[in-house]
């Protein structure tokens, strides 16, 4: 059975906390998109019934 020291922990953890935080970074991008695609349609919307 593998022993793991606090090194091998400590950089598991690190790595992990890099995924995590780079997969939210898409997330929030990709809702970001959304968000102003929304706006957009609502501002073309409002245009057309001036």
């Amino acid at each position: 059975m593998p022993v793991f020291n606090f090194r091998q922990t400590l950089n598991l953890a690190g790595i992990t906390l890099v995924i995590i935080l780079i997969t939210g970074c898409n997330t929030m991008e990709g809702a970001g998109k959304d968000i102003q695609k929304a706006g957009q349609a609502l501002e073309s919307s409002a245009d057309r019934n001036e």
